[in-house]
């Protein structure tokens, strides 16, 4: 028993990490996500493309992949045109890039779900109204599209959480990363990768409750008006 409890203690320290990585990611990834949604929903149609393709080449490539060519590729690629650039010490910031804008494909469509949701008779009332474009977004549709996207970027944070592990094949320290030092040192490889289980476990289960818990509240909130 002692080993297991040694395996999650190992494990441990990686949290600050994995939930710094997260967070930003997240940030970045909405910040992101909010453009590509813009982009896809445009008149006109080159934008649209280009949201797309964003999306299309994000989503269909793995996140292990992404982060490869964020930790490895781009630097080549800087060293080849006579730009001496490393992630030597900054590898938590590739790693919040790498997750951040694969993230961004995702809470794109998200987010493009959502305004898309809204009725488009509101919007319409709100112009005869002699509503702005910039007040109709404002005060009628982004305020209803946030209560529909809310319990899926929740979600995602969750979802993010867990894909952080594979950040510790470029070498960041996160939780996934603490348990293979161990393992490599102890040979308790049983022990080590449950103690991970169980660290990310500490982590997504009261997440996934408390959004399970934003989104009764959010649909009482609905029946009662």
């Amino acid at each position: 028993m002692k080993y297991y409890l040694t395996g999650i203690g190992k494990a441990f320290p990686g949290i600050a990490t994995t939930l710094e990585i997260t967070v930003f990611a997240v940030v970045l990834g909405i910040v992101l996500g909010l453009i590509v949604a813009l982009l896809k929903l445009s008149k006109h149609k080159v934008p649209r493309i280009i949201g797309s393709v964003y999306v299309e080449i994000l989503r269909g490539t793995p996140l292990l992949v992404q982060a490869l060519i964020w930790y490895a590729g781009v630097p080549m690629l800087l060293q080849s045109n006579g730009i001496d650039f490393t992630w030597r010490g900054s590898e938590v910031f590739c790693g919040v890039l790498a997750c951040g804008i694969n993230s961004s494909a995702y809470v794109g469509e998200i987010i493009r779900a959502g305004l898309q949701a809204i009725d488009q008779g509101q919007v319409e009332a709100a112009r005869s109204l002699g509503m702005t474009h910039v007040k109709t977004m404002r005060y009628i549709v982004i305020p209803q599209a946030i209560r529909i996207i809310l319990p899926a970027l929740g979600n995602e944070f969750v979802t993010l959480i867990k894909e952080t592990a594979v950040l510790s094949i470029i070498s960041i320290e996160e939780i996934t990363r603490k348990g293979v030092l161990w393992a490599s040192q102890s040979y308790m490889f049983w022990q080590a990768y449950i103690g991970v289980a169980i660290v990310y476990l500490c982590l997504t289960i009261p997440l996934s409750r408390v959004m399970a818990y934003a989104e009764r509240r959010m649909a009482q909130s609905d029946r009662s008006k």
